[in-house]
């Protein structure tokens, strides 16, 4: 009796799995490959995309611009790139996979400093990273963020002297593959200081870490480019996308993140912008409107 019991439950069962199965087979995948610094901001531009597309599945891939850059250009199937800095855009450009009219800028970023909440080596100016004994932790070279940085550095040799760069970069005890990974390890205390974006020192880790102003005559603003793979798999649904990436919605995120944005906001449907669906934490609509244009432009 046990079985015939148990037999129709399996089966029921076996159904249920088969038809969810069929069911996820057939929502449409769009795969966007991102920077990093990007990961909070596409997450949720990704869940209030997807509820005026429901039948979507966003893929995101995160990593630095040059490692995706570096997939992209030997062949790795995606929709859309979002790089963090113009550099690797144009790499993947050179490499036949996107094409250069195609490309648009749509938000930028600016660098920040931060410390450990508790500060244990007092660093409250950038110029003090120059001191020794200074536990400094960068992304690695040839990364966008480091490409930044080291602008930055030279800016400041201009009134710091000549071997200002130099001084600061003898701190150096850790150059990490991503800005992501730089923000853990200051987070965690394994670093007296750490150069990231400004989005980086928002969020969850906000009470886990002291940021410093930089200078905005040194500062420098990160530009973000994003684009259509030239063969993409669904070439309207990455349209779509980066139609509402330009969206007045898609602002209150990047802003609500720390980000701001040049003049190329499209004019988009109602329908295209879903209402506010931002972390539990965030109104993007209270957020403020971030100026970029004092910044320099220095791309690496």
């Amino acid at each position: 009796m046990r079985i015939r019991v148990f037999l129709p439950a399996l089966l029921a069962l076996s159904l249920a799995v088969w038809n969810g199965g069929a069911q996820d087979q057939q929502r449409t995948s769009l795969t966007i490959y991102a920077a990093t610094s990007l990961t909070d901001v596409f997450e949720e531009i990704r869940d209030a995309f997807a509820k005026v597309n429901p039948d979507v599945a966003v893929l995101l891939n995160f990593a630095s611009s040059s490692t995706l850059a570096a997939q992209l250009s030997a062949g790795a199937p995606a929709d859309i790139f979002a790089s963090a800095n113009e550099l690797q855009m144009e790499n993947v450009v050179k490499a036949g996979r996107v094409k250069e009219e195609d490309v648009e800028t749509f938000a930028h970023n600016r660098l920040a400093l931060i410390v450990p909440a508790d500060n244990p080596a007092n660093v409250d100016t950038f110029e003090e990273l120059a001191e020794n004994g200074v536990l400094l932790v960068l992304a690695a070279p040839g990364t966008p963020i480091r490409a930044y940085t080291d602008a930055m550095l030279t800016s400041y040799n201009v009134e710091r002297g000549e071997d200002f760069r130099a001084r600061v970069l003898a701190n150096l005890v850790s150059e990490e593959s991503n800005v992501r990974q730089v923000v853990a390890r200051v987070a965690l205390g394994e670093a007296d200081a750490g150069v990231v974006y400004r989005s980086d020192a928002l969020g969850d880790i906000v009470d886990r870490v002291i940021t410093i102003p930089i200078a905005e005559r040194h500062n420098q603003l990160a530009s973000y480019p994003i684009a259509p793979l030239t063969d993409a798999a669904n070439p309207g649904l990455a349209e779509s996308f980066l139609r509402f990436i330009r969206s007045e919605k898609a602002r209150g995120f990047l802003a609500a993140h720390g980000f701001c944005w040049p003049a190329i906001l499209d004019d988009i449907e109602p329908t295209e912008a879903p209402p506010a669906t931002a972390a539990k934490s965030r109104d993007e609509d209270d957020a403020p409107e971030v100026e970029c244009e004092a910044a320099t432009i220095e791309d690496g």
